[in-house]
C-alpha cells in the first residue's frame, strides 16, 4: 500500500491520566511516518489545539489522544468544526465508546454479550456494598483500566470500603460496579473492516491494570491466544460487530473477559477502545505485525481510511 506523501499533524499528550501513553504513541506514529517520507507536525495538545492545527494547516491529522478531551468526542468536534481530516473514530462513536455505560446501552441490545452492573455514587461505597462481592469498580469514561479496583470478599479494601482506602472512589463522584467475572484477559483488534488476531494477557501478578500494560516485562502477551478455535471466532465475530455497531473508524480495540469454565456463554466484552495504544508494547501494533503489517504500513493504512472517509460529510460522521 502506498500513500502519497503528506502533511501529517500528529496529536498528543494532553492532560487526561493517559498523557505518558500519548506521548509514546504520538512519538512511535510521527517517527514511522518521517521515515516513510511524509512530513510531520507534532503538537502536544494544550488549550491552543485549534490555533496550532489552523497554523500547521496539515492534510490528515493523526489523532494519538488517549482518554479525555482527546478519545471522548470534544477533541473530534473542533476538528469537525474546522473542516479537517482526522483519523479513528468521529463525534458520535467518541462520545458513546469513551462511556462505559453508553456503550452498554449501544451494544447489549444487539446481543453483544456484557456484564451487568451499575452506576453508584462513590459515597455510597463506604455505607455497603453496590453488589456482591467480588465486584469491580471503574470510572465511567476512563480508559486503560485507569481506576480500576476489584473488590474481594476478604475485605481488601475494608467491608465497607474505608473512607481512606486508596481507590477510585477518592478520584471520582460515581463509579460503574459491575459483578466480577473469573477467567482470562482478551484482546482483539480491527482494522477498517477486518479483525486482526486474539491475544491473551497475562499480567504477572495482580490484573491487567495500567501499570501492567505499560511496563516492559509485568504482563506476558501469548499471541495467537491458545484459547479453543470457537473462542477464537466468537472475539474475532463480536470485536468486528462491535466495531460497526459503534460506528468507529481506522482502528479499534476489544477487550474481553472470559470465564474459561463456561466455555463461549462465559465471554464477557468489557470495552471497544476507538483509539488504541500505538506503543512498542500496544496490541494493535503486535497483532499487525504476526500478520505482516510493519508499524509504519499500519499507520498509513488507518491515515488511508481517514482520507477516504473525507468524502462523507464530517457534520455528520459517527
Amino acid at each position: 500500500m502506498s500513500l502519497p506523501k503528506l502533511h501529517v499533524a500528529v496529536l498528543m499528550g494532553g492532560w487526561s491520566n493517559e498523557r505518558p501513553v500519548s506521548l509514546m504513541s504520538g512519538e512511535g506514529v510521527a517517527k514511522a511516518l518521517e521515515e516513510r517520507g511524509h512530513t510531520v507536525t507534532r503538537i502536544d495538545m494544550g488549550r491552543d489545539v485549534a490555533l496550532k492545527l489552523s497554523e500547521a494547516k496539515p492534510d490528515v491529522v493523526f489523532n494519538a489522544l488517549h482518554g479525555t478531551p482527546g478519545e471522548d468526542g470534544t477533541v473530534q468536534g473542533m476538528m469537525d468544526l474546522m473542516g479537517l481530516t482526522y483519523t479513528h473514530s468521529g463525534l458520535v462513536t467518541s462520545v458513546i465508546a469513551i462511556d462505559k455505560e453508553l456503550t452498554k446501552q449501544a451494544l447489549v441490545p444487539h446481543g453483544i454479550p456484557m456484564p451487568g452492573g451499575q452506576i453508584v455514587a462513590s459515597a455510597e461505597l463506604f455505607e455497603k456494598d453496590p453488589l456482591e462481592r467480588p465486584y469491580v469498580l471503574k470510572p465511567v469514561n476512563e480508559g486503560s483500566s485507569v481506576g480500576v479496583a476489584i473488590v474481594t470478599a476478604e475485605g481488601n479494601y475494608g467491608n465497607p470500603i474505608a473512607r481512606d482506602a486508596k481507590g477510585p472512589w477518592q478520584e471520582f463522584k460515581e463509579l460503574l460496579a459491575e459483578p466480577y467475572i473469573r477467567g482470562r484477559e482478551l484482546t482483539t483488534a480491527v482494522l477498517g473492516d477486518r479483525t486482526l488476531m486474539v491475544t491473551e494477557l497475562k499480567p504477572k501478578s495482580g490484573f491487567y491494570d495500567f501499570d501492567a500494560k505499560y511496563t516492559d516485562g509485568l504482563t506476558e502477551h501469548v499471541c495467537p491466544a491458545e484459547i479453543p478455535d470457537e473462542i477464537t471466532r466468537a472475539c474475532l465475530d463480536i470485536a468486528l460487530r462491535c466495531h460497526q455497531l459503534l460506528g468507529c473508524k481506522g482502528c479499534s480495540r476489544t477487550d474481553f473477559r472470559w470465564d474459561d469454565e463456561r466455555g463461549v456463554e462465559g465471554l464477557f466484552v468489557l470495552e471497544t477502545n476507538t483509539q488504541p495504544g500505538m506503543t512498542p508494547l500496544s496490541l494493535v501494533p503486535e497483532q499487525a505485525r504476526h500478520l505482516g503489517i510493519s508499524y509504519g504500513e499500519l499507520v498509513e493504512m488507518i491515515i488511508a481510511e481517514a482520507i477516504a472517509d473525507k468524502g462523507a460529510d464530517q457534520g455528520g460522521r459517527s
